[in-house]
Formats: structure tokens, C-alpha cells, sequence
């Protein structure tokens, strides 16, 4: 091995270490806890270090997001293969992404609603966010109904699943009726 690829792989392994710190961090005490004063002391780095590898903590919370991102996608996919139709596989998608928003408050808060640089719908959205919406399009674009663009649809099924997620976590809705919710939006969206 060069000196070189032994010099990149150490930063690509910094880089993993800095983004794993700062997601442990906010899933225990909340995204402002995460300062890279912090982050510098608890991965044993100087600041300049830190700052070498992403200009401030924006790019560290779009750095969460993109593993996030991936983390989605493949839970998305691993819960509707198993799913036998397309209406289990909606209904098993609904519940993977509020599962995963569950599970991983801070991930979640990374992807949708903190700044981190990132670019949605657009040319430039990093492939990471395009292969999450890619996700959901693939088992919901075939319940969008005739004349529906799936890609539409998809966009108004995630925005009412987001929703759901948000105010679950926030308190607002009866965490008893989660399954309902559920049923509802996929009888009521979904042209199964």
C-alpha cells in the first residue's frame, strides 16, 4: 500500500469516526449538544482536525443525512420484499419509514429538518436522497391510479408519512391508534 492510499484511507476512517460521534451524540442529548468543540474532544482531535474534514456542523449533520438516507433505503426495501402484493407492500413500506423515524430521532431530524446543505428534488440532490425517494417510488408508484404521476403521488404519500412521524414524536396523536393510521392511509391514498 502507498503512502498516499494509507494517508486516504486514515481520513476516510476519521471522516466515519467524526459522523458516528455526532450521531451518537444527538441521538443521546439532541442536536445541540453536537458542537465540534465537543466532537473534537470525544474522537481525541484537535478542532483543525475536524474543520479539515467538514467546514462546520451543517456539513456534518448533511453528512448524517446521506448515511441516513441509505439506512432508510435499505429498510424500505428489506420490509416490501417480503410483502406479497402491492398493498402489503405499502403497507410495509408505511410502517418501515415510521419505524425508522422512530428509531433513529436524530438520523431523521439530520434527513428532514435540519440544514445540512443538501440539495431535494433537484439536479445536484446527492444520490443518497434520490435512491431513499427511489424507495418509496418503487412500491408506490404502482398504487398512484390511473392519471396520478407516481412520482407525485409518491411525493404526497411520504409528506403525509412524514407527518405522521412528526407529530407521533412531537406528542400530538394517541400513540394507540399508530396501527390505524396506517390502515387508513393505505386505504384511503393507495389504489390496491
Amino acid at each position: 500500500m502507498s503512502v498516499q492510499e494509507r494517508k486516504e484511507r486514515e481520513r476516510a476512517g476519521r471522516e466515519r469516526l467524526i459522523v458516528a460521534t455526532a450521531r451518537e451524540l444527538a441521538e443521546q442529548q439532541g442536536w445541540d449538544a453536537v458542537t465540534t468543540r465537543r466532537l473534537a474532544e470525544r474522537i481525541e482531535y484537535s478542532q483543525p482536525v475536524l474543520y479539515s474534514h467538514f467546514r462546520g456542523k451543517r456539513e456534518i449533520i448533511g453528512a448524517v443525512a446521506l448515511e441516513g438516507a441509505a439506512e432508510m433505503a435499505a429498510a424500505l426495501r428489506g420490509a416490501t420484499a417480503a410483502a406479497d402484493g402491492p398493498r402489503a407492500r405499502v403497507t410495509a413500506l408505511a410502517r418501515a419509514y415510521l419505524d425508522f423515524a422512530e428509531g433513529n430521532p436524530a438520523v431523521y431530524d439530520a434527513m428532514f429538518r435540519l440544514d445540512g446543505g443538501l440539495a431535494f428534488a433537484r439536479e445536484d440532490t446527492p444520490e443518497p436522497l434520490k435512491d431513499a425517494f427511489a424507495a418509496l417510488l418503487e412500491s408506490l408508484g404502482e398504487v398512484a391510479g390511473d392519471g396520478v404521476r407516481p412520482g407525485l403521488f409518491t411525493e404526497v404519500f411520504w409528506a403525509a408519512l412524514h407527518g405522521l412521524a412528526t407529530l407521533t414524536r412531537a406528542g400530538r396523536l394517541p400513540p394507540e391508534d399508530a396501527g390505524r393510521r396506517v390502515e387508513l392511509l393505505v386505504d384511503r391514498l393507495a389504489v390496491v
